[in-house]
């Protein structure tokens, strides 16, 4: 795609979703943003909360700011890891299939998958109860008693499954004095790939952020308990792939077709017990997915939760009462009911373009009206080569990998001018809970951008620094309440400086209908004063 065509996604898209805003809130909020419910996919349905191991929290795609010719996919398991949660800890499920998946031509349908399937070598008998009986200083160490090594393989077609690399995933984080240079570890366990790529298996600490308390009738009540991420010192299981841009993209040519759609899946067998020991019996079954954060959390009820895990994104469109739940949300309701923010009026066609076919001007809609966001942005419809009879609406992450990368990342993606951000892909950074809000209090259908959430939940930033290289995760955290592991050795992958996601600045609407100095957004007119964020 030339540079000109990316400056026309950019300049139209720019242009349609800088045009939405938060709702202020008033009445008993005090005027306050309200966020959302829950943390992406941490215990989201009832019959994977009970199985954690294979439990998807997080996808995360996005142009690798160091290698722009790439794409890096982190996808997570097992969350909510207590750092000290010994002796037994976090093993990756044996009977198993991690999957990362990429459609390149719209249908709902992998045309590419990676698998990560493991195996246990557990060296401790009936000798120790420990998981390592030593300082650990190198995957192969003798002190480091279980271990867990894996098979990247990669598909296709349907069940055309290649192993492209075989490895050792790094350990769970037991400690400093066990595990004095995690640092080293993760760059041991880090490997490069055929034709081109990097992948690393193994812990990190948990990169999202939110403060939980949601649940308590939405913070309190009265937005009284915000400010607390929730998730500090925990930390994940977690795959990192980076992969080049052509492998992802529809006939190999990501100049003509840039967007992917990508989510993650789980595959477990059924566990037959019996006294001290389980059997694995019949087929891989799927059991947890993930495209975008928040779906299964906010927009499926509680009785479709554990169907939708189990649910290929080709079936979406197809299932009425999954569709009913994106046209007509039960959590803007509940705003309305809590703090009095009328709801949108429905049908909610603002979220079937965002979470089911993209983002662009030509996207098919449920109903045949024309799109509500008027923009081109990351739907695959945008593809030269799609064949548009064949295209499928369906939940997962949408990536225009010719979004060029940004060279000040803002902590709102798209809504804050950073067309490189959610829900055009998702990075680390980027704050999801405070960006889906205004998409499910109705902001696409107001047209104002109204306070650049300087509120929220009051989280915007992880707590640790992200690396500024691959894998980017932060390493594994020591406890709730101490930073996480560091590395000593000087070719270990220590975390850079903090990317806080935004220019240090937030934005108060101090009047509207005026234009003067500062900034005029939305079909209204606010007024907005910048001033420094404090702390």
């Amino acid at each position: 795609m030339s540079r000109t065509s990316r400056r026309g996604i950019r300049s139209r898209a720019a242009g349609a979703l800088l045009a939405v805003g938060v709702v202020v809130l008033s009445g008993t909020a005090g005027g306050l943003t309200l966020p959302i419910a829950n943390a992406s996919s941490h215990r989201e349905a009832p019959l994977i909360a009970a199985d954690p191991a294979v439990d998807n929290t997080d996808v995360y795609a996005f142009i690798s700011p160091d290698k722009p010719d790439t794409v890096t996919i982190i996808a997570n398991w097992f969350g909510l890891q207590e750092p000290n949660g010994g002796p037994n800890f976090y093993p990756w499920a044996t009977e198993a299939n991690y999957d990362l998946n990429i459609d390149n031509d719209g249908n709902g349908k992998p045309d590419l998958s990676y698998r990560v399937s493991f195996t246990t070598d557990d060296r401790r008998g009936g000798t120790t109860f420990l998981y390592n009986n030593g300082p650990v200083t190198s995957l192969r160490d003798e002190n480091l008693l279980f271990r867990q090594n894996y098979t990247l393989s990669i598909s296709q077609g349907v069940n055309d499954w290649r192993p492209i690399a075989h490895g050792q995933a790094a350990p769970s984080f037991t400690g400093p004095a066990s595990m004095p240079d995690y640092g080293a570890l993760r760059k041991e366990a880090t490997q490069q790939l055929p034709g081109g790529g990097t992948v690393y298996v193994g812990s990190a600490e948990d990169p999202f952020f939110l403060d939980l308390r949601v649940f308590d009738l939405l913070y309190g009540g009265n937005l009284s308990e915000v400010g607390t991420d929730t998730l500090r010192g925990y930390n994940v299981n977690t795959v990192v792939l980076q992969v080049p841009m052509r492998d992802l993209a529809l006939k190999n040519d990501p100049a003509r077709n840039p967007v992917i759609g990508v989510w993650s899946d789980t595959e477990r067998r059924s566990m037959q017990l019996s006294p001290g020991a389980t059997t694995p019996v019949g087929d891989f079954v799927q059991v947890s997915r993930l495209g975008n954060p928040l779906v299964n959390e906010v927009v499926v009820p509680v009785g479709l939760k554990d169907a939708f895990n189990g649910l290929s994104p080709s079936k979406d469109a197809t299932i009425p009462e999954v569709v009913q739940r994106v046209t007509d949300p039960e959590l803007p309701k509940l705003i309305n009911s809590i703090y009095q923010v009328p709801a949108p009026a429905t049908p909610r066609n603002d979220l079937v373009e965002i979470f089911l076919t993209g983002i662009a001007k030509k996207a098919p809609t449920l109903d045949n009206s024309a799109p509500p966001i008027q923009a081109d942005l990351n739907s695959q419809v945008l593809n030269a080569d799609v064949q548009p009879l064949a295209f499928q609406p369906s939940e997962m992450l949408r990536l225009n990998m010719s979004v060029p990368v940004t060279a000040q990342p803002n902590r709102l993606g798209v809504l804050g001018g950073d067309l490189q951000g959610f829900p055009n892909g998702r990075r680390l950074t980027d704050d999801v809970v405070d960006i889906a809000v205004q998409a499910m209090v109705g902001a696409a259908q107001t047209g104002k951008l109204v306070d650049a959430l300087a509120t929220g939940d009051k989280v915007d930033a992880n707590d640790v620094s992200f690396a500024g290289n691959f894998p980017y995760v932060a390493l594994p955290s020591r406890d709730k309440t101490a930073p996480a592991a560091t590395s000593t050795s000087p070719n270990g992958i220590a975390p850079a400086a903090s990317q806080q996601g935004d220019d240090g600045m937030s934005w108060t609407p101090i009047a509207a209908g005026g234009v003067g100095a500062a900034a005029l957004v939305g079909g209204g007119g606010w007024l907005l004063m910048r001033r420094r964020r404090v702390g």
